[in-house]
């Protein structure tokens, strides 16, 4: 499995990729939204986005939308990961796609939780 983790902070990417590389995740990092999108459409395929929402060049939000815009990408599963805690913008990130929210500070076993109910990781994980 490969997981693309979106935040224009390199130490929050690193933390992502931590939590994830040991729940079995391969990862790939970008700085924002269109260096993300750029990924995508060099071919790369993932099946995980974990995404911040506050970024330069293109946020979170509209990184959502191009993805769900684009069926080729249909098969991604997206996760925000933000410290947007706000309930319309969780809101609006679900309406426009996303499949998960989680809010920062959050603990590796919060993200390993969603990753379950989305069943990108099995209970054999969580050990």
């Amino acid at each position: 499995m490969r997981a693309l983790v979106i935040d224009d902070s390199r130490t929050m990417r690193r933390i992502i990729a931590g939590t994830l590389q040991p729940l079995g995740f391969e990862t790939l990092e970008a700085a924002d939204g269109r260096e993300a999108l750029d990924i995508l459409e060099a071919g790369t395929e993932v099946d995980l986005a974990c995404i911040d929402w506050n970024m330069p060049v293109m946020n979170g939000l509209d990184f959502v939308t191009a993805v769900r815009e684009n069926r080729t990408w249909r098969g991604v599963t997206l996760m925000m990961i933000t410290t947007e805690s706000e309930h319309s913008q969780i809101v609006r990130a679900l309406a426009a796609g996303a499949h998960e929210y989680v809010i920062k500070p959050f603990t590796p076993d919060a993200i390993r939780d969603k990753l379950q109910l989305l069943g990108l990781v099995g209970l054999e994980e969580s050990a």
